[in-house]
């Protein structure tokens, strides 16, 4: 069964953090409309900032002109460009430059659009954004998927939508400035037929098979989804586990109060679900969380900040060597130390790194082709740490690498796409 989705539509002059909010609540992706092309920096910020504080899917819809428009939006971490209809040649160029997937059409007349579906068929793009608040697709529309706009309010509407199979999302208009932005689990979860799914945090296992103790309660530990730091411990019923999953949103069982308590409806320090696991006893739940502010009532980042005992121990973890090498450069960039080579290649500039950078890859080939390993070895670390002044210099996070990389991990047939870009360099 098609699993449909959830995009928000936000304005170019809303502030980041909405877009950013809706990932947190559940939405699949968030469209953001821009007018014009005539702030294109602020634009090309506000895709970074995003994409740098979540793993928002972020579609860019405005008035794209020229293909390297698209290019700036795809390689600041949009997911995809979406391009009014009007512009065919546009549409074609870009869809082979950069993928049909990463290729949006934009139809506001849909009943007068028979030649634009056709196209999009032709191309087979897999986003058709629909504008205009319909309750029910013309005939134009054929057998091909879209994306059709709702207001939030029109609970009707988005169920005749949804009912839709050639409806694979909801565009999601939103204008109540004044109250909290709408959670999009929730929303799923009440929309969610037998014929209409979504992706929702789903149990494996039914909360009757886990093992609970003494007041019928299952602890829970709470972790870093990112830095696996262990935040807090806290207990939940099953009304506290389904909320959860219901919401996305870390939900607990309180002894001393004996009511639910979402965590951060007081402090704002909310946790959003990534991953629900059990032990193999069944008596304890793992969940991985992305903490805002502090897990611990008392302003710490984690309970378990009081040390009883220790010793010493080495621990490094492999997996954060490059972070420190990383960090150590960017001290020595805002902090200069005599005698530092780091600081001689930020002092002598851009040439003189990017000499070092050619250098040490050629290094690093003699080095293969010697097949001797631990020369290999040394070369490749050069190499590397001459790329990383290199990042340092031209402002290039680890952030950024790992975002790109990500992307490319998740497709598929890359050949036609790297082709088109060594074609067109």
């Amino acid at each position: 069964m098609e699993v449909k989705s959830i995009y928000p539509i936000i304005n170019f002059s809303d502030e980041d953090e909405i877009a950013v909010q809706y990932e947190r609540l559940g939405a699949d992706g968030v469209i953001i409309i821009s007018p014009d092309f005539s702030d294109e920096a602020m634009l090309i910020k506000k895709i970074r900032n995003i994409c740098e504080k979540s793993d928002c899917r972020l579609y860019i819809w405005q008035p794209y002109k020229r293909l390297e428009d698209i290019k700036k939006v795809l390689y600041a971490g949009a997911a995809g460009a979406w391009i009014e209809a009007t512009e065919q040649t546009l549409i074609r160029e870009a869809a082979d430059r950069f993928g049909a997937d990463r290729v949006g059409m934009v139809i506001s007349e849909p009943k007068l659009a028979a030649d634009e579906f056709k196209l999009a068929k032709e191309l087979n793009l897999t986003n058709i954004f629909v504008t205009g608040t319909i309750e029910k697709l013309p005939e134009t529309v054929g057998n091909q998927k879209v994306i059709a706009t709702c207001r939030y309010e029109n609970k009707e509407g988005q169920k005749h939508l949804l009912a839709d199979a050639n409806v694979s999302a909801i565009a999601l208009i939103y204008e109540n400035e004044t109250a909290a932005l709408p959670n999009i689990h929730a929303m799923k979860a009440a929309l969610e037929t037998d014929s209409v799914k979504f992706n929702l945090f789903r149990s494996s296992l039914p909360f009757s098979s886990f093992k609970l103790n003494e007041d019928g309660l299952i602890p829970v530990i709470v972790q870093d989804f990112r830095t696996a730091e262990i935040l807090m411990m806290a207990y939940m019923n099953e009304e506290a586990y389904e909320q959860t999953l219901r919401e996305g949103m870390m939900t607990y069982w309180s002894r001393s109060r004996q009511e639910l308590w979402r965590k951060g409806d007081t402090s704002g320090h909310y946790q959003y679900v990534k991953s629900l696991d059990i032990d193999c006893d069944r008596d304890t739940i793992l969940a991985k969380v992305e903490q805002i502010g502090a897990a611990c009532h008392t302003g710490h980042r984690s309970c378990f900040y009081t040390n009883l005992a220790s010793k010493a121990y080495d621990g490094r973890n492999p997996m954060t060597v490059f972070d420190d090498v990383m960090a150590t450069i960017l001290e020595r960039k805002e902090n200069p130390k005599e005698g530092s080579y780091t600081n001689y290649l930020f002092e002598k500039g851009l040439d003189k790194i990017l000499k070092k950078c050619g250098e040490e890859c050629s290094e690093v080939i003699i080095a293969a082709k010697n097949n001797d390993h631990n020369e290999l070895v040394m070369e490749i670390s050069d190499l590397l740490y001459h790329l990383t002044v290199l990042m340092v210099h031209q402002n290039v996070t680890v952030e950024d690498i790992n975002a790109e990389l990500e992307k490319r991990s998740l497709k598929s047939n890359n050949l036609k796409q790297f082709h088109s870009v060594d074609k067109n360099s």
